[in-house]
């Protein structure tokens, strides 16, 4: 029986991200394949330890030679001699590219998988890095090369979709070697389907503080809330900062910091609104709506990767004027709070049971 090491950006303490999802649902794929006890854990960082000012100091020492996020030579020295124990080693960001170098060039013979969450030259580039932030630069340059690694020396890239694949081909001339979009295990407990939308629309926005996540947000209450009315509310780890810094905009909105679940607030919108207008790869909290069986009100970016039919689903809504009339639709003609066709497209593509088969092929080959 094959055994991995699975090596994750951190372990979370507290309320997971977009990207901390999507390490964890690609980590219980690969559970689900090779059993779990044959997938063990090395975490670059630790939330559970305590951080020495010593370690931001190595970090900050070792970051132009291409060790990102905390990585020293001592630590891909430990991973290379670990993964000796081991069939295939996967590498869960391919900013984390060095690892990889390091295993090829010490002779590693088992298989390195790389798992690319981002183009993460574009997301950095686009979205990530605030364009005048000092040694900009040389943040780019060591993306870059982690990511160049990651190409030049995996056995297996994945990506999440069609769109990251033909980046990569473009940037470092190669796609791909299997496409796993965006999934997770299915939390949805079944709900009363005939209640139907309110009059007076319940509309919800989830997302972690981060750049598209808050100038989407921002955008949709400047420029569509003003013209419909709705009850709008944010949920999100970390929105309270959104809120502080933005007091007059979002004085008569509901947002809500680090709440423990989702679900409820899930449960009991007739609609998502999802405004994401830049970034990489896919977002998780399509996913999440498509999970919990919503109408969905997003535009191209928080579509991208998705293949289903837009209009069963809600609406694809890129302007100011498409967003009104999608909501002015539902308030004249209300639906099924419960999008059954939303929660069809999520059991038959983005669910975890859905993907399996494609990783059992890739871990077992």
């Amino acid at each position: 029986m094959s055994k991995e090491l699975f090596i994750w950006y951190k372990r979370s303490k507290g309320i997971l991200e977009g990207g901390g999802q999507g390490s964890q649902r690609v980590f219980q794929l690969c559970q689900r394949a090779l059993g779990e006890d044959a997938v063990d854990s090395y975490y670059i960082h630790d939330e559970y330890q305590p951080k020495r000012l010593t370690d931001y100091l190595r970090a900050v020492l070792y970051f132009p030679m291409g060790y990102y996020y905390g990585l020293t030579p001592a630590r891909v020295k430990e991973i290379v001699e670990r993964a000796k124990a081991y069939d295939i080693v996967w590498i869960d960001r391919s900013l984390f590219g060095i690892i990889a170098k390091a295993l090829h060039e010490a002779g590693y013979k088992g298989k390195i998988i790389v798992f690319f969450h981002n183009v993460e030259r574009v997301y950095f580039d686009e979205a990530k890095l605030p364009k005048h932030l000092p040694f900009r630069s040389v943040l780019l340059r060591c993306v870059t090369r982690n990511e160049r690694w990651s190409v030049q020396f995996a056995d297996s890239m994945l990506a999440l979709n069609e769109r990251d694949s033909a980046e990569l081909k473009r940037l470092y001339g190669r796609e791909a070697d299997m496409l796993s979009p965006v999934s997770m295990r299915d939390r949805f407990e079944p709900q009363d389907e005939e209640i139907l939308t309110s009059k007076r629309l319940k509309c919800l926005s989830i997302g972690a503080y981060f750049a598209p996540n808050n100038e989407g947000i921002l955008w949709f209450v400047k420029n569509v809330l003003p013209r419909v009315d709705i009850d709008y509310k944010v949920v999100g780890k970390g929105m309270g900062k959104l809120k502080a810094e933005h007091p007059e905009e979002l004085k008569n909105i509901e947002v809500v910091s680090d709440a423990p679940s989702l679900a409820p607030y899930f449960y009991d919108a007739d609609c998502m609104i999802l405004p994401i207008f830049s970034g990489s790869g896919m977002k998780v909290k399509t996913c999440e709506s498509l999970m919990y069986g919503k109408n969905i009100l997003a535009t191209d970016e928080a579509f991208e990767g998705y293949e289903m039919d837009y209009d069963l689903a809600g609406a694809k809504c890129n302007t100011a004027d498409e967003f009104v009339a999608a909501i002015q639709r539902l308030e004249q003609t209300p639906v099924p709070r419960h999008n059954a066709y939303s929660r069809s497209i999520f059991l038959s593509q983005y669910s975890e049971q859905a993907q399996v088969e494609g990783f059992k092929a890739l871990l077992k080959k």
